[in-house]
């Protein structure tokens, strides 16, 4: 997990070196550096390290990063790791409800589609995942947007919290309301890679021969798809759930966009366009601890619901 982040992290720091952005200009302004002199252009350079080699600018950022300082966001003017946690708290709950509710929908609307192929469960939900696999996130969003918050104005049409409400005065309910479009979109278009894998998953198991023993034996069809088909098809669609954490984070970009929902994707685009380097930089690494902690709550979970890998590893 700490290889991969530091890959990531490597590979971002890359990329914005040989980006067309210029730290000095992003820093001190156009203006303002077009009427410096030569010498007080270099002193510049040296104040903040651009006449270093890149290997050696990206080892003292890192160093810093591991004493918990991420710089100075350019846009926001506070700490980096102070925007970022406060992002990140209005984007926990959108990411941990929309991540949860397409896990369990998609691991049940697999079960159900993969009990008997071709049946009218079955094509139901493979033709909503195709639908739903090959539809832009944004556009999900737009047509809830339209739908429930400006044609039935059921919803909030935007931003986290009520306009004009101190902190003390929101609630958690108007939280929720602001939270249930986004999390809605990103639950939608997530919910196809899980229903898919898990749908093929059942299907091989209920044509098994172990099936159509139990079946001999007199096992009713609820009692097989329980005893054998969940126990079976729950660690590979586990697997896929955790390993979608990146994807949901990717989603959300897209989404808070459409909603201007102040979170840690709306962050990320707002520090893009304004050439925020740090705070651009302090994201990437943040969000690939996230998705890389996704892979490792899965590997740990895995002895938990299977005690073979648990004995296998033991061994």
């Amino acid at each position: 997990m700490a290889l991969l982040v530091a890959l990531v992290s490597i590979l971002a720091f890359v990329l914005l070196s040989v980006s067309p952005v210029d730290p000095l200009q992003t820093n001190v302004g156009q203006a303002a550096l077009g009427a410096m002199s030569p010498e007080q252009v270099e002193r510049l350079k040296g104040y903040w390290g651009v006449d270093l080699p890149p290997a050696e600018r990206y080892l003292s950022w890192a160093a810093d990063v591991l004493r918990g300082d991420m710089g100075t966001s350019l846009l926001y003017r506070r700490p980096v790791a102070e925007v970022i946690w406060e992002k990140l708290s209005n984007s926990l709950w959108l990411l941990a409800s929309s991540w949860l509710l397409s896990g369990l929908l998609g691991f049940t609307l697999g079960v159900l589609a993969g009990r008997k192929r071709g049946g009218l469960c079955d094509r139901l939900v493979t033709g909503y995942s195709l639908l739903a696999a090959s539809t832009p996130a944004f556009w999900t969003a737009m047509v809830l947007l339209m739908v429930f918050a400006v044609y039935f104005k059921w919803f909030p049409i935007g931003l986290s919290v009520p306009i004009g409400v101190t902190a003390e005065e929101i609630a958690l309910g108007d939280r929720i309301r602001h939270a249930v479009l986004p999390a809605a979109a990103l639950s939608l278009t997530g919910i196809s890679s899980v229903a898919l894998h898990t749908r093929e998953k059942m299907v091989s198991i209920m044509e098994s021969d172990f099936v159509l023993f139990a079946r001999a034996r007199g096992e009713s069809e609820t009692s097989i798809v329980l005893r054998h088909g969940l126990r079976n098809v729950l660690i590979p669609a586990m697997t896929l759930q955790f390993a979608s954490i990146s994807e949901i984070i990717g989603g959300s970009v897209l989404v808070e966009q459409v909603f201007s929902y102040p979170g840690l994707g709306q962050a990320a685009v707002t520090a893009g366009l304004g050439n925020d380097v740090p705070l651009l930089l302090g994201i990437t690494v943040v969000t690939a601890v996230l998705a890389a902690s996704g892979n490792l709550a899965a590997s740990v979970l895995y002895g938990i619901v299977d005690p073979r890998i648990r004995k296998g590893a033991a061994r």
